[in-house]
């Protein structure tokens, strides 16, 4: 690999001294590296470094989805579930880069299309939840046009198996090998015996409907894409979420297994 371009978490590596460390070595080694500060991304651009947590790499995949860039995170958080390279080991890493020592994992993403026609993407989740009142909303659930459930919840989180170990996790839901092909659902909070997840097939495709606990009530909930690009709906709307045909791709160094990264990333957890 010979053209780099780091994408950086300004309040992560506020004075960019780990920024300006990786790319001065990087240039040290005759290769060229381009920060995000000082231009646009080039097309010919072969490997993208995201310094920060496993948020920054999720924003910087979202960004950069239709010029399909593979990307690789270098944590200064701390899980990083996704962002493989700690500092201690940074210099090894670009190394193995430089060195073409690397394989590409895809990611799926999912898609969810509003009411008003506009689609976003999300490479870990997109959540439904109520707005501003405490109380719980009626979530009706559909998988290919027949109802599964309504729900009397906080929400409801459609996940990825990359983001089965973000809300999904924290939601009670399942932790699922992030290169397997499935879509996790897991109500939040659900007023009910059975609040167990689904997991449902990634040729499904599931409509979550604002529904209404009363007669004429009209409910307020947002639909969140990654925990962002956050938008209103209200009672009788309905969001339809499949698998996007886009995939993210994560460039892999280490041979270290998922269930060895999990083991270690949750010790003590």
């Amino acid at each position: 690999m010979d053209k780099f371009y780091v994408i950086t978490n300004h309040t992560k590596d506020e004075n960019y001294e780990v920024t300006r460390a990786i790319k001065k070595y990087i240039e040290d080694k005759g290769k060229i590296c381009i920060l995000d500060s000082e231009r646009t991304i080039p097309d010919d651009t072969e490997g993208v470094l995201v310094i920060g947590g496993d948020g920054t790499l999720i924003q910087a995949s979202r960004e950069l989805l239709d010029k399909k860039m593979q990307l690789i995170g270098i944590n200064l958080g701390t899980l990083g579930y996704l962002t493989e390279i700690e500092m201690q080991t940074v210099y090894p890493a670009l190394d193995s880069l430089i060195e073409d020592k690397y394989t590409v994992e895809e990611r799926m993403l999912l898609k969810g299309i509003l009411p008003n026609g506009r689609e976003d993407v999300a490479l870990n989740d997109i959540i439904v939840t109520r707005y501003g009142s405490l109380r719980l909303i009626a979530f009706r659930v559909y998988v290919n046009g027949e109802l599964l459930n309504t729900y009397q919840a906080d929400g409801i989180i459609l996940s990825t198996p990359t983001g089965s170990t973000a809300y999904n996790l924290s939601a009670g839901g399942p932790i699922v090998e992030p290169t397997a092909s499935l879509i996790v659902l897991t109500p939040i909070c659900s007023h009910a015996l059975n609040t167990s997840s689904i997991i449902l097939s990634v040729e499904d495709e599931i409509v979550i409907e604002i529904g209404s606990r009363r007669e004429n009530e009209v409910e307020e909930a947002v639909v969140a894409f990654d925990g962002t690009d956050i938008l209103k709906m209200r009672t009788g709307e309905r969001i339809r979420v499949k698998k996007a045909d886009e995939t993210m791709k994560l460039m892999k160094i280490n041979q270290v297994s998922f269930l060895e990264t999990l083991r270690r990333k949750m010790k003590g957890n």
